[in-house]
């Protein structure tokens, strides 16, 4: 089995399991992962973090992103623009939002695209060791690429529920790890 498919295995594996999680407690989970965030992530005013808009059986970042704007962040969301870019649009209260890839929506094509220093990340699989497997399109790795690129060293968070931590994840040269990992039960930090 090559590396691919050892990560489509695995992810197809923990996916199940987050996939049976019923809604009510994805919700509760939610909330409790949004209050651990809020403890620990170190934001300031006007920085701008990236969060998203929940798909499928995804925990929702919407509280935690709540919680940030309070603190004076700017937030964006990732935008499919096609099958190997994103960019990241600010988001605003009562701004106009659209269909953006994946099923979910987010800021349209008048909303400014911004360069965020921190990534609140959806995640299907996660390690302690800050190893990460997503949905397999790699859009998250280059978009980090290109910030680096820019001179931005964005600080990556994943947001999961803890039952979609494996104990290894298989890492290939072009996956981004985790600094940190915020699920319902705790703060993981990585040591990244």
């Amino acid at each position: 089995m090559n590396l691919g498919e050892e990560k489509a295995k695995l992810r197809q594996q923990v996916l199940a399991r987050r996939d049976a999680i019923d809604a009510m407690t994805r919700i509760e989970y939610s909330l409790k992962a949004a209050d651990i965030g809020a403890a620990n992530l170190k934001t300031r005013p006007g920085m701008v973090v990236s969060g998203f808009f929940p798909i499928r059986s995804e925990i929702d970042a919407r509280p935690l992103m709540d919680a940030l704007r309070q603190r004076g962040v700017r937030l964006c969301l990732p935008v499919v623009l096609d099958k190997t870019t994103i960019v990241f649009r600010e988001l605003v209260r009562g701004g106009e939002l659209v269909p953006t890839g994946f099923g979910t929506s987010g800021p349209a094509e008048d909303a400014p695209v911004v360069d965020p220093e921190l990534l609140i990340m959806p995640l299907s699989v996660f390690d302690r060791s800050g190893g990460r497997i997503g949905y397999g399109a790699g859009h998250y790795d280059r978009a980090i690429d290109r910030l680096v690129g820019k001179g931005i060293t964005p600080r990556l968070e994943g947001l999961a529920f803890s039952c979609q931590e494996a104990e290894a994840v298989p890492v290939e040269k072009h996956d981004q790890p985790l600094h940190a990992v915020i699920t319902e039960r705790e703060y993981i930090v990585t040591g990244r």
